[in-house]
């Protein structure tokens, strides 16, 4: 989407007026007040897109130092998340000063070293590393590892976020962002299985990532997204086969879904209890629980 400011505008010879019929006729949409883009760009983007149109319009109508960060950082940089609020723009700049909390804005106050800012298309924000550390410390641990986790994936290194935790002794939240920094992940593929996988924390259970099941014969049946060997057991966030495992362009969903079960019941031949979860069980963890407590009860365990 292309933004244009009102003093843009003038500056080109449009009239506030016009601006203003441009709204109403449905031309125009005011993403944020003086920012305004073109209503079928608007239409054509999805709620992501929407979201960071906003942020990068707020960061144009910011002043010298103003660092866009936490949630809108990582939108920025297209790292996944999950439950923000998208009206809300989040900026951070040097103190002295407090911070500041309104409908569409969420000043932060912190130090911000050279090292932790980058430019992306003219917006200064806060580095993947800064950002994750800046969301580990101020946001609930599931929410850190969904962006941590697809930082990691997109090849964040660990080391990284510890570089900044070494650099903000004073800084609020840190016990929180080490923790979750530790558990992170990057073969955790998606926000569900980010999630799946604090959850099975939650429970007890340190489950093997992305493990390869091998039948006798040789057939690889994995990757698998959760492998508990102690308990013979494999956990499935199901939505794997419609996100592409078997799923290809212009394959038949049914076909798909049908060599999945085979796959799935040659894994239970194999001794392995499979266990599945969909996105809205993730929000009732109990029901995973007694699913997973009636298949560790079925099976022996296997050896590693």
């Amino acid at each position: 989407m292309n933004l244009t400011e009102r003093r843009t505008a003038k500056a080109a010879g449009y009239s506030d007026d016009e601006l203003q019929r441009g709204c109403r006729t449905g031309e125009l949409y005011r993403i944020r007040p003086g920012v305004y883009v073109e209503a079928d760009g608007v239409e054509a983007a999805d709620a992501v897109d929407r979201y960071r149109a906003a942020v990068v319009a707020a960061a144009l109508k910011h002043g010298p130092g103003a660092v866009i960060s936490h949630e809108s950082a990582a939108a920025l940089h297209g790292l996944r998340q999950w439950t923000f609020d998208p009206q809300r723009v989040h900026v951070t700049r040097k103190p002295p000063g407090g911070g500041k909390v309104s409908a569409r804005r969420h000043l932060h106050r912190a130090p911000l070293p050279q090292d932790h800012v980058v430019e992306l298309d003219g917006v200064a924000v806060t580095s993947v590393a800064r950002t994750v550390v800046d969301i580990a410390r101020t946001r609930p641990f599931e929410n850190a590892v969904v962006v941590g986790d697809s930082a990691m994936r997109r090849g964040m290194a660990r080391a990284d976020a510890h570089a900044v935790l070494g650099t903000a002794s004073c800084w609020k939240g840190l016990p929180a962002a080490r923790r979750a920094i530790g558990f992170l992940d990057p073969r955790s593929d998606g926000v569900g299985e980010s999630r799946s996988r604090v959850l099975l924390s939650r429970l007890g259970l340190a489950p093997d990532l992305k493990r390869d099941i091998t039948a006798p014969d040789g057939t690889v049946l994995g990757p698998v997204d959760f492998c508990m060997p102690r308990h013979g057991l494999i956990g499935e966030f199901d939505g794997r086969v419609e996100y592409g495992r078997l799923l290809r362009f212009g394959a038949d969903p049914d076909g798909a879904t049908y060599a999945e079960k085979l796959r799935e019941d040659a894994l239970r031949d194999l001794g392995w209890q499979v266990v599945r979860w969909v996105w809205s069980e993730l929000d009732t963890p109990d029901v995973i629980w007694r699913r997973l407590n009636r298949a560790i009860a079925r099976g022996n365990g296997l050896s590693s």
